[in-house]
C-alpha cells in the first residue's frame, strides 16, 4: 500500500498535519501500519479488526482496575529509547488484561514512545517471570487472566514520537537488521575512524611501538570546557583548571583567577566570546568559547586520560575546517521557552551548533548510509537507533565525575552545560544496536498488523465513532514539558516537524495559558469519548505538581461526558496506590478511571434531568460501576467514593455538566441514600453487590486509616465526621487533633472549629460532640446552608477582588444560582475571585465553566 501526494492532500486539512516536504514525510511513513500524519488508512483497520457496538447485544461489565502497581523502570524495553517521559509497559499491560478481551482495540491518543502498543501486543507474549505473578494475583482474587494480543491504535502529535511508537511495535527481520548495521558502522568507520585517534601519551611522553611508529588510542570521549572573562584582570578564565578540583570530583562554587589570583564565582562571570562565519547557512554567527581539556581513550582493553596535546589541536582544527560532503540538518531553533536558553547562554541557534564538528560529520555519513538501505524496515530501525544516541553525542551532554554512563542530559530542558561530553559516536551505536536494541527486537514477537500509528492532533481524529474497547493515555500536563521544542533535535534529522498550533501545553510564546490548553485538553477528550464503545473505561495516567492542571484535566474529562470513578496516586516510592482524597494531593502521578455511559442511559436521564428520580438513576448506575471490595496487603480498603459526600459531589457534577438543574439538597440526598440502598462501612451498595461486600468482608479487616489534612472547610467538615464517627468527643479532646491537621490555604476565611460544631454536629448532655442520625441531619444542613447564603450575600454586595473568603460560600452560592439559572452571578462572583482559586477548586470552577457555557448559548 502506497502513500501518495494525493492521499496526503485529503488529510492534509487535518489538524496537527505535520511541517515538512511532502517526499519527507512519505520517505518516513511504513503505509498503512505508520504515517508521518494523519494516517488515511486508519478505518481499514477499524473495518478489518474493531467489532460494531449493539447497546441490545453487548453484554460487557467490568469494574474499574483498583489492584496496586509496582513496575519499575528498569526494564530493557522501557529503556531501549531517553524520550521524555514513558509508563512501563508491564504497568499498562495490567490495565489492558483488566479491561478488554484478546483481540480488542485498545487507543491512545497521546502515545509518546508507544508502550501502549507495546503493552497490548505483550499481552499474547508476556516474559515468563511477568505472567507467572500475574497469574498468581489472579489465582488469589478467583479472577482468571485472559491472555492474547490486543490491537492497539497510536496517536500522537510530534513525529519523533510516532516514529519512535512504530519502532517499537513493528517486528524486524533480526538478522538482517544486524547484518545491516555492522555493514554501516564497519564502512563510516573506515572512512572516519581517523576523527576519533589520539596519540598514546603517558607522563607527557608519546609511546611508540616496536617499529618506532607512535602508538595510537581511540577515543572514548572528549571534555570541552566553557571559557569565561575575569572581571578584574580581563584574563581567559578556562572553567575546568580554574573551577574543577580533580581529586574530589566536584565543581566548586568559588574559585580564583589563574592571573590575578581574585576570588571569583560562575554566576558572575561574562563567558567569553568568539565570532566566526558559519559555511552551513551562510552567516557570521557569535558563539561561546569552548576548549577540549581531557580526552578519556582506550588502547586495545586498556583505558587513559591525557590533556589534549599538540597532535589533537591540529586534528580538530583539520575536521573543523573540512567540508562535510553528506546532508545534515542546519535549521534554525524555534522561538520557544526551551530555546531560548542555549541561545542566550551559548549562541546556539541552529540544529548543527548543538553538535561538535567531529560528531556532526560522522552522523552525516552514518544518515547518508542508512538512507540508502533498500528494506524499508531494517533502514528504519537502523535509523531509530541513530535518533536516539545523537542527543547523547551532542552539547547537551554534560561531563561529571564518577559517572559511567553515557548520557547525562537534563531531562526536560535544552540546558547547555559548561563541561561537555563530547562520546564517540561509533562505540555508543555500536552498543545500542547490538547490545540493547538486538535483545529486544528478538524478545518483542507479534504479528505485522497489531499496531497502527497516526500522527496528528488527537482532537481531531479520522476514528469512526464507538469502535475503541478501551483507552490508556497519558497526556501533556501543562507548562511541565514542551514536546515541540524538545523534540526539535530529534525531528530535525527526520526531517518532519511538529505542528505546535493544536499542542496542549501552557506557553508564553505560543500564547497558550491555561484557557486555552482547558480548550484543547477538552476536544481531545470529546473525540476520545465519541470513538470509545459506551459502557468502556478510560484510563488517564497524569503527572502534575499544580492542582490548576489537574483541575483542568479533570474539568476536560467530565465535561467531554466521560464519569470520573475515582483518582488514585502512584506512590513511587512505596510503588503502591493510594487514595486520593483531596485534589490537592497531585505531587505524584495520578491514575484516572473513567467511563463513557450508555446511550440508554443518557437520553433516559435527559427525559428526568432535574428530577429526584433522575438523580437516583444516575446513583444507581455510578455504583454498579465502582468496584464493590478493594484490598490491599490483606485488609479491605475504604472505597471514599462508596461514601455519601461524594456520591453527593458526583451527582452534582453530573447535572451541571448536562446542564440540569440539582434537584435535592445535601441533607434530603443522604436521606435518600439511606433508605434506598444498604449501608456498610460508611458505603453504600447496590443489593446485587452487599452480599459480595458482606462475604469479604467476613474474611478481611477492614482498614480505615485514610488520612485527611484539613485545607478548607469542607475537608475540615469531612474529618470532624470521620473522627467523630468513631466515638463522641468534647471539644478539649477534639482540639489539639484539629490543629495537628490543620493545614489552612492561605485565602481560606476558616470558621473557628467550635462554630464548625455547632454548624454541623450536635452534643450530648456530657458536652460531647457527635455526628447526628439522618433526621436531625437534615436541620443542620439547612440552617448551615442559610448560613453559607448569607455570607454569600455579602460577597455579591461587595465590590473588587475577594481576597479571603469561604470557599463552602461561594459553592454554596453558586449552587444556588445554578439552580435558580442566574448564571451571570456566578460568572461575575468567579471573574472576582483569585485566578489560582478559580483554576484549583475543580467545583468552583465546573460551575464557573458551566455557567459561561450557558451564558454563551444565550442563557442569561
Amino acid at each position: 500500500m502506497k502513500l501518495t501526494k494525493e492521499i496526503l492532500d485529503s488529510v492534509r486539512h487535518m489538524e496537527g498535519f505535520p511541517k515538512g516536504a511532502d517526499e519527507d514525510i512519505i520517505a518516513l511513513s511504513d503505509p498503512p501500519h505508520y504515517t508521518a500524519c494523519p494516517n488515511p488508512f486508519i478505518n481499514d483497520f477499524i473495518e478489518k479488526y474493531g467489532t460494531p457496538y449493539d447497546e441490545e447485544k453487548d453484554d460487557y461489565h467490568c469494574e474499574p482496575y483498583t489492584a496496586d502497581v509496582s513496575e519499575g523502570k528498569n526494564d530493557p524495553i522501557y529503556n531501549a529509547h531517553s524520550y521524555h517521559t514513558k509508563v512501563p509497559h508491564k504497568a499498562i499491560m495490567r490495565y489492558i488484561l483488566h479491561y478488554t478481551k484478546p483481540g480488542d482495540i485498545v487507543f491512545d491518543g497521546f502515545c509518546g514512545t508507544g508502550m501502549t502498543g507495546v503493552a497490548a501486543s505483550m499481552c499474547g507474549n508476556p516474559d515468563k517471570d511477568f505472567k507467572l505473578k500475574i497469574e498468581e494475583e489472579a489465582r488469589k482474587e478467583g479472577k482468571k487472566v485472559e491472555w492474547g494480543a490486543r490491537r492497539a491504535i497510536l496517536c500522537d502529535l510530534s513525529p519523533a514520537a510516532t516514529f519512535i511508537a512504530y519502532n517499537y511495535n513493528t517486528p524486524v527481520d533480526v538478522e538482517q537488521f544486524e547484518k545491516e548495521a555492522r555493514r554501516i558502522l564497519e564502512e563510516v568507520e573506515k572512512e572516519c575512524g581517523w576523527m576519533y585517534e589520539t596519540i598514546h601519551t603517558i607522563d607527557g611522553v608519546p609511546q611508540t611501538d616496536i617499529h618506532g611508529k607512535p602508538v595510537k588510542g581511540r577515543i572514548n570521549y572528549t571534555v570541552w570546557s566553557d571559557v569565561f572573562i575575569c572581571p578584574n584582570c580581563s584574563g581567559e578564565i578556562i572553567f575546568w583548571d580554574a573551577a574543577v578540583d580533580k581529586e574530589s570530583g566536584k565543581v566548586l562554587d568559588d574559585f580564583n583567577c589563574p592571573y590575578c589570583n581574585a576570588k571569583v564565582n560562575k554566576k558572575n562571570l561574562e563567558k567569553a566570546w568568539v565570532t566566526k562565519y558559519d559555511k552551513a547557512i551562510n552567516e557570521t554567527i557569535r558563539q561561546v568559547k569552548q576548549v577540549p581539556v581531557l580526552i578519556n581513550y582506550s588502547v586495545g582493553r586498556s583505558r587513559y586520560e591525557k590533556t589534549p596535546d599538540e597532535f589533537d589541536i591540529k586534528l580538530i582544527e583539520k575536521i573543523e575546517d573540512m567540508d562535510i560532503p553528506y546532508w545534515y540538518p542546519t535549521d534554525r531553533m524555534p522561538e520557544g521557552y526551551n530555546t531560548e536558553q542555549p541561545k542566550k547562554s551559548h549562541g546556539v541557534t541552529h540544529v548543527h551548533h548543538f553538535y561538535t564538528k567531529r560528531n556532526i560529520s560522522v552522523l552525516s555519513w552514518l544518515f547518508n548510509k542508512i538512507s540508502k538501505i533498500n528494506n524499508k524496515i531494517v533502514q528504519k530501525k537502523i535509523l531509530f537507533a541513530l535518533n536516539n544516541v545523537q542527543q547523547r553525542h551532542c552539547k547537551l551532554n554534560a561531563f561529571r565525575f564518577n559517572v559511567s554512563f553515557p548520557s547525562n542530559i537534563t531531562s526536560g530542558t535544552l540546558y547547555m552545560p559548561s563541561l561537555i561530553k563530547e562520546n564517540n559516536i561509533f562505540s555508543q551505536l555500536e552498543n545500542k544496536i547490538l547490545r540493547r536494541l538486538k535483545p529486544i527486537f528478538i524478545s518483542m514477537k507479534r504479528e505485522r498488523e497489531t499496531t497502527l500509528v497516526s500522527t496528528n492532533d488527537a482532537g481531531n481524529l479520522l476514528l469512526k465513532n464507538n469502535f475503541i474497547d478501551y483507552i490508556f493515555t497519558d497526556p501533556p500536563f501543562g507548562d511541565n514539558l514542551m514536546y515541540s521544542e524538545l523534540n526539535f533535535l530529534w525531528e530535525a534529522w527526520l526531517k518532519v516537524f511538529t505542528n505546535n498550533k493544536s499542542e496542549a501545553v501552557v506557553n508564553n510564546v505560543q500564547h497558550k495559558g491555561l484557557p486555552e490548553y482547558k480548550e484543547l485538553m477538552e476536544k481531545c477528550f470529546c473525540e476520545m469519548y465519541r470513538i470509545l464503545k459506551p459502557g468502556r473505561w478510560m484510563t488517564v495516567e497524569f503527572h502534575n505538581s499544580r492542582n490548576s492542571i489537574f483541575n483542568i484535566l479533570q474539568e476536560s474529562i467530565l465535561k467531554a461526558g466521560f464519569i470520573i470513578v475515582n483518582v488514585k496516586t502512584l506512590d513511587k516510592k512505596q510503588g503502591s496506590f493510594k487514595q486520593v482524597t483531596t485534589t490537592t494531593a497531585v505531587k505524584q502521578d495520578l491514575v484516572i478511571s473513567a467511563y463513557k455511559p450508555k446511550d440508554s442511559f443518557i437520553q433516559g436521564f435527559l427525559k428526568k434531568a432535574g428530577t429526584e428520580e433522575g438523580a437516583w438513576d444516575y446513583i444507581r448506575q455510578h455504583l454498579e460501576k465502582l468496584p464493590i471490595t478493594v484490598e490491599n496487603k490483606g485488609q479491605l480498603e475504604v472505597i471514599p467514593e462508596r461514601q455519601a459526600y461524594l456520591l453527593y459531589d458526583s451527582m452534582i457534577t453530573f447535572h451541571i455538566q448536562k446542564g440540569a438543574s440539582i434537584p435535592m439538597g445535601a441533607a434530603d440526598f443522604y436521606a435518600g441514600l439511606e433508605q434506598r440502598f444498604p449501608k456498610r462501612d460508611g458505603m453504600y451498595f447496590l443489593l446485587s453487590q452487599v452480599n459480595i461486600y458482606d462475604q469479604k468482608r467476613m474474611e478481611l479487616e477492614l482498614n480505615d486509616q485514610i488520612s485527611l489534612l484539613i485545607l478548607d472547610e469542607k475537608s475540615a467538615i469531612q474529618w470532624l465526621r470521620k473522627e467523630l464517627g468513631k466515638k463522641p468527643q468534647t471539644y478539649q479532646e477534639i482540639q489539639p487533633k484539629f490543629l495537628q491537621k490543620l493545614h489552612q490555604i492561605k485565602y481560606e476565611k476558616l470558621p473557628e472549629l467550635m462554630d464548625l460544631l455547632e454548624e454541623n454536629f450536635l452534643q450530648d448532655e456530657q458536652g460531647r460532640w457527635y455526628v447526628p442520625d439522618i433526621s436531625k441531619q437534615s436541620d443542620l444542613e439547612k440552617l448551615r446552608e442559610k448560613n453559607l447564603l448569607k455570607e454569600f450575600e455579602e460577597y455579591k454586595n461587595s465590590t473588587g477582588r475577594l481576597k479571603v473568603f469561604r470557599t463552602e460560600a461561594v459553592r454554596a452560592g453558586f449552587k444556588k444560582c445554578w439552580k435558580d439559572k442566574d448564571y451571570a452571578t456566578i460568572v461575575k462572583i468567579g471573574d472576582r475571585l483569585p485566578e489560582s482559586i478559580l483554576q484549583e477548586d475543580s467545583s468552583i470552577l465546573m460551575y464557573y465553566d458551566n455557567a459561561l457555557t450557558r451564558m454563551g448559548e444565550g442563557h442569561v
